[in-house]
């Protein structure tokens, strides 16, 4: 690498470096707002494109005709690292650079935690709907109407009776991210600093809720405002519990090293 180029005028203590500048910070909002513009609102699109034309052509002008610098002092030049005496303690099952974490729990640990949580969390959403609507099948029908948009916008009597349709698409539905919720579980609950039972039953749940309420509202605004999220957040904890209980029990696995 070239040493940092020095300019008549500067002085022997400074040199010159380009100059910082926010305009690639516009740039990359603006792109960004007119990727969001796509499922929230086309002003979003437009402010995007405002921010990045204004970062753009910011940037050139840091560029072009000729790139702006500014003088920088030279700082001074570190004391010499000196090597440390002392040992390393190396764990006698693993070789001399382990790759973390050493033990993981089994890919079927997962699956079987996935399905576990899953059977659990559908519980207490037909049980919320006994309770707060007086049918089970109001929370499969908002379940169903993931994957089917138009459910979220019927009537109320509608999504209180039952549909075969809607049962087997929320059935399928909620399989498939059980599963895979739980092979992610198998899969990070031993990187995590806490118990398994804190991340999986708490962190996890929470910070999901957290995501979907936040893109919910602009992704199907109708079904958002059918979804009763304390209900919601109780179902996933109740998913995160059982599933990290169920990993737990499995016995882990050592890690390629």
């Amino acid at each position: 690498m070239s040493a940092p180029r020095q300019e008549p005028g500067t002085g022997p203590g400074t040199v010159l470096v380009p100059a910082s500048t926010p305009a690639p910070l516009y740039a990359a909002a603006g792109v960004t707002l007119m990727a969001a513009s796509l499922v929230t609102h086309p002003l979003a699109g437009i402010v995007g494109v405002c921010f990045f034309v204004g970062g753009l052509v910011g940037w050139l002008r840091e560029l072009l005709p000729h790139e702006h610098e500014e003088a920088e002092p030279l700082a001074a030049l570190p004391a010499p690292v000196r090597p440390s005496l002392r040992g390393v303690q190396h764990r006698p099952d693993t070789p001399h650079r382990a790759r973390l974490p050493v033990e993981v729990y089994p890919l079927s640990a997962g699956l079987w935690g996935g399905a576990a949580g899953g059977v659990a969390m559908a519980g207490l959403a037909m049980l919320y709907g006994v309770v707060a609507h007086g049918s089970p099948w109001y929370a499969v029908n908002l379940m169903a109407a993931v994957a089917l948009p138009e459910l979220g916008t019927t009537s109320h009597e509608t999504l209180l009776a039952f549909s075969s349709s809607a049962f087997v698409l929320a059935l399928l539905v909620h399989a498939m991210v059980s599963l895979l919720v739980g092979l992610l579980y198998g899969a990070l609950l031993p990187t995590f600093p806490w118990h398994p039972l804190a991340s999986g039953g708490l962190v996890g749940p929470l910070v999901w809720t957290a995501l979907l309420a936040a893109t919910l509202h602009a992704i199907n605004p109708a079904l958002n405002a059918r979804v009763d999220w304390t209900w919601f957040v109780v179902s996933q904890v109740a998913f995160g519990l059982v599933a990290g209980a169920v990993v737990m029990r499995a016995e882990k696995v050592p890690t390629a090293q």
